[in-house]
């Protein structure tokens, strides 16, 4: 089954991306995988401090996963799954894409306005050859309806 990705952080970007995917699923008779990140913390602490800190960030990984789902709105018939990854963005989707085969297109989506975002830089730049599927940049400036439309 063709599997839309799609990085779930707290940006509205990632609502349009998230929107999109769905949507596109829902057409091609795909599937949906939800990949939210666990960054690794600027801070380390010492022992149970840091164990807290790391749950308190697999926390907030699992609400921003919780919230995409409620994104997907309508396409109600897409049962998305859920990714959740540690480390390194670009790294964790890559290893995400590599685990998950049945992966076909990875879905970004980038700022409404300025710089597009490390994400869409990174992969529509160098990364770009790295990747074993097509990507899909859904530009941040859409409207629900012409989100719509075009999906």
């Amino acid at each position: 089954m063709r599997t839309y990705l799609v990085i779930a952080d707290a940006t509205a970007e990632a609502e349009i991306a998230v929107r999109f995917a769905a949507r596109r699923a829902a057409k091609t008779g795909g599937a949906i995988a939800i990949l939210t990140i666990v960054e690794p913390q600027d801070f380390v602490a010492f022992g149970s401090i840091q164990a807290t800190i790391e749950a308190e960030a697999e926390e907030r990984a699992q609400d921003v996963a919780k919230q995409a789902l409620d994104m997907l709105g309508d396409e109600r018939g897409v049962l998305p799954r859920i990714i959740v990854k540690h480390g390194d963005p670009v790294a964790a989707i890559a290893e995400a894409i590599s685990e998950n085969p049945d992966i076909a297109t990875l879905v970004l989506g980038a700022a409404r306005t300025g710089a597009p975002g490390p994400l869409v830089t990174h992969f529509s730049g160098a990364g770009v050859s790295s990747l074993p599927c097509p990507l899909m940049i859904i530009p941040g400036s859409l409207d629900r309806a012409a989100l719509d439309r075009l999906s």
